[in-house]
């Protein structure tokens, strides 16, 4: 419930000027019927009036631009002033001058962003590739519709469409356009509704006439056999994976992998990238290459520049001396967007019903629309004709005494008797006679009514031949076909996205160069780690840590080694040391739960050093339960940082211990004093991380195990002595405490 409260005043309030009845009242409202009352209508209007095309490819403020420079005659030579264009739309487009500009911008060839653009544009209208490049503003820049807009215009003035009112109800505007051509499929078109979105990738203009023309001869036309795959407008190439492919042509959603075109100059050494995918920019892959060469990753690049001039797309990469470009570009496409996925979801509007279709009943449900578009424009016809057809009976009617025409009008003393005494004169009806009254004076001959009426017969050909349009199906499609076939053969344009074979790509792994030499890994206490060269650990001095931390592990390795830190959350975060600086031990070191994004209040307690994921790591609780993981379980496919339940935690943690293979020794710390010595091979390994382990060391009431480690010499003089024969064993406390380093704090 929703609740506003307020003072009783307010409501008891006299009636005075400015005062509002009711206002400042309690009112309770229902959230749902608020909900249900004004959300939905909004979403509803977010998806049928906005975000999502129609059939006839257009999301309604493409279609009133179109067709408001339609009725300004801007489909010829002429071109006018952006601005005008966009102040005569909102006429019909109240959302303002700069989202309708957007618009015009984006459906504009210099935009470059359809295959087919509809916007004949004159100055700069930025590039669809470029993400800082900006288009001039519209009182700069001029344009019209493009020679493509006949098709989707073609006979809107003969009732092929439903007109609508506009906002205001000042002017009509068409509920669709009646497009020749799927041009739903020919242009790339997006838009995110309210619980919905929309991605209709673009297609060859010629291929996709083709597999009309084909489907509409044979419903079970293979599809892929003549719409191989999309077409990009940037030319990008296509990664083709049939499955894939046979997904989205048969559900309307799924993934295109896209990736740029490039040539090699091997005199200049640099590398020319063409064409990239439609869903990135130029911008965004000079930035990705640049932060990687920063980073380290990539080392093979002297220098990245765009070169983006009069001929188009161009960024250029300079090579280092030795540098082969097919082994680098490989590693760009897999590291910067050079290489992407266009997502595609096939939601279009039927009949006011979003519908995610495939490719084929994408084509049938424009098909069934063009159908009854030239269903209408034949029958719109046809009335014509009659209507011209009766005309001219009635003036054959009148050729037969013209001098009784011409008595009759001179003889009828009132003007409005003239129709009614034509009608009885000559037995033709209102219509006819009012056309016989308005022949002009010098056309009331013999050899004008002759040349008239010898348009009968072909009048009368012509309506049979339109009636048995209307009543063949198949005629229609003919019609439709020769439409097709004359579209594709006059705009028809070669394909720009070249189509390789996804088996034909090496994806192989990129492995990171990474430099491996002897390093000193040192983790404290408190959560900081050092790398250290063994040369700079001999000429430092002491270690620098903070007020009453200490280093608890010290481990010798390689600079190529992967490091895995245990939380005091039962979480490990993976790094590598060579993410890692050098450093020397007069600094404090990286905190690890900084460097490796812990949450809040989550503490780094214990580090592994490996390369290979062998051995084992201990987790030993506080009830003197014991788990032996495999490393190897902590091993992942993917570059994942992070891993949640790294260990049980239905109990405390004591310590954890790496143990390289099953024959080393562990010694366990007890509060009572007593100690235990296990063989790491009598455990027995559990599959899951997250085991509870099994009992280990028996404890008393009010005592726990504090520490744990790898039993080396001089931790203990006697070993064997603390070795139980069975497990769980209480342990054994120390003969002397002399001699025997039983003080130590492993956590």
């Amino acid at each position: 419930m929703a609740r506003k409260k307020t003072s009783k005043k307010q409501s008891s309030a006299p009636k005075i000027q400015g005062y509002i009845a009711g206002a400042g009242e309690i009112v309770e409202e229902n959230i749902v019927s608020t909900l249900k009352g004004n959300f939905m209508p909004y979403a509803m209007s977010i998806i049928l009036s906005r975000a999502i095309p129609e059939i006839d490819g257009f999301k309604p403020s493409h279609r009133k631009l179109l067709y408001t420079m339609y009725k300004m005659g801007l489909l010829g030579s002429v071109r006018t002033k952006s601005a005008n264009i966009v102040g005569q739309t909102m006429r019909l487009n109240p959302h303002g001058d700069a989202a309708i500009y957007d618009t015009m911008v984006r459906l504009s060839r210099g935009y470059e962003a359809l295959l087919h653009p509809y916007v004949d544009s004159k100055g700069n209208f930025g590039k669809f590739y470029s993400r800082d490049m900006a288009w001039a503003a519209s009182r700069y820049t001029e344009a019209k519709l493009d020679p493509i807009c006949n098709e989707l215009f073609r006979d809107i003035d003969k009732d092929t469409v439903d007109f609508i009112d506009n906002y205001d109800n000042t002017m009509k505007e068409p509920s669709l356009l009646p497009a020749s051509f799927p041009s739903v499929l020919v242009n790339a078109n997006t838009g995110i509704a309210v619980g919905m979105a929309s991605s209709i990738c673009s297609f060859n203009l010629a291929e996709v006439c083709r597999t009309t023309i084909e489907l509409l001869r044979n419903p079970d036309h293979d599809i892929m056999s003549t719409l191989v795959a999309p077409d990009f407008t940037g030319g990008a190439q296509i990664i083709y994976d049939k499955k894939a492919m046979e997904s989205i042509y048969e559900t309307g959603r799924g993934s295109i992998r896209l990736r740029g075109r490039y040539t090699y100059d091997k005199y200049a050494n640099c590398i020319d990238v063409l064409s990239i995918p439609q869903t990135t920019t130029s911008e965004a892959i000079i930035e990705k290459v640049i932060e990687l060469v920063k980073a380290g990753k990539i080392k093979d690049i002297a220098d990245i520049r765009d070169e983006t001039g009069i001929d188009g797309l161009k960024i250029t990469i300079d090579l280092k001396r030795n540098v082969n470009p097919e082994k680098l570009m490989s590693k760009l496409y897999k590291m910067t967007p050079l290489e992407d996925t266009f997502s595609c979801n096939f939601n279009v509007l039927i009949a006011g019903t979003p519908r995610v279709l495939g490719v084929r009943e994408l084509l049938n449900e424009w098909s069934a629309f063009r159908i009854e578009c030239v269903r209408r424009r034949t029958y719109f016809d046809l009335h014509k004709k009659m209507d011209k057809l009766h005309l001219l009976r009635g003036l054959e009617k009148i050729l037969l005494d013209i001098d009784k025409a011409i008595k009759i009008i001179r003889n009828t003393e009132e003007e409005e008797k003239v129709i009614p005494n034509l009608m009885e004169g000559f037995e033709i009806d209102e219509i006819q006679a009012e056309y016989v009254a308005e022949i002009k004076l010098r056309h009331l001959n013999r050899e004008y009514i002759l040349k008239r009426t010898e348009d009968i017969s072909q009048l009368e050909k012509e309506i049979a031949n339109l009636e048995s349009i209307l009543a063949s199906k198949t005629k229609i499609k003919n019609i439709i076909i020769r439409e097709l076939s004359e579209i594709a053969e006059k705009y028809g344009q070669p394909r720009r996205s070249m189509i390789i074979y996804a088996d034909e790509i090496d994806d192989e792994e990129v492995v990171q160069e990474v430099p491996d030499y002897p390093v000193n890994l040192f983790f404290s206490k408190e959560g900081y780690f050092k790398k250290i060269t063994p040369l700079s650990l001999r000429m430092s001095g002491e270690h620098k840590l903070k007020e009453g931390d200490e280093i608890t592990q010290h481990i010798e390795t390689t600079n190529n080694t992967d490091l895995i830190f245990f939380s005091d959350m039962a979480k490990a975060y993976k790094a590598k040391a060579a993410d890692f600086s050098d450093t020397k031990t007069s600094v404090l070191g990286d905190y690890i739960p900084s460097k490796l994004e812990f949450e809040n209040g989550e503490s780094a307690v214990y580090m592994i050093a490996t390369k290979d994921y062998s051995g084992y790591v201990f987790f030993v609780f506080e009830s003197g339960k014991v788990a032996k993981v495999p490393l190897e379980s902590y091993a992942t496919k993917t570059n994942r940082k992070k891993l949640t339940g790294a260990y049980s935690d239905k109990e405390r943690l004591s310590a954890i211990c790496y143990v390289p293979d099953d024959e080393s020794d562990i010694v366990i710390i007890s509060t009572s004093g007593r100690a235990l010595v296990i063989r790491s091979g009598d455990l027995m390994a559990k599959a899951t991380r997250t085991t509870q382990g099994v009992a280990v060391m028996k404890q008393k009431k009010g005592h726990r195990v504090i520490s744990a480690r790898l039993l080396t010499e001089g931790i203990l003089s006697d070993p064997e002595r603390y070795r139980a024969k069975t497990l769980p064993s209480m342990g054994q406390f120390p003969r002397s405490r002399e001699g025997e380093q039983m003080s130590f704090s492993d956590t």
